[in-house]
């Protein structure tokens, strides 16, 4: 399946948006991502109704300091979790390669100790 992604710098778009009114979805949207200022907001919400349960849903959520930072510690968890994991998984190709190259030395001096047992053997012969 193919994609179409547009990545929209935020502070681009609060440059380009400055002095502007809100008219489409879109630029609404754009404006929820990037104003925390008080005055936008009332203006949002009135030009987009459909933007006030959000907002008083962020609100409520802000409020709750010890939920907001619940938030924190989660994703710091999860961070941890995926450092250790790409951790491990970093350690594990290392042992690989250390493996294989341990395996690399034992075939070699396995052939060498076969051309020396060869060796002695004609010596002994003679």
């Amino acid at each position: 399946m193919i994609w179409n992604y547009i990545f929209i710098s935020l502070d681009i778009f609060r440059l380009k948006m400055h002095n502007k009114k809100v008219t489409t979805l879109l630029d609404a949207w754009m404006t929820f991502f990037s104003t925390d200022d008080p005055e936008e907001i009332i203006k949002l919400i009135t030009d987009f109704p459909q933007f006030k349960p959000m907002y008083e849903t962020l609100y409520q959520m802000c409020r709750n300091v010890e939920n907001v930072m619940g938030f924190f510690s989660e994703e710091l968890r999860e961070m941890d979790r995926n450092t250790v994991r790409y951790m491990i998984d970093e350690l594990q190709k290392e042992v690989d390669t250390q493996k294989a190259l341990l395996e690399e030395k034992d075939t070699v001096i396995a052939e060498k100790d076969a051309i020396i047992a060869n060796l002695q053997a004609k010596l002994a012969e003679k």
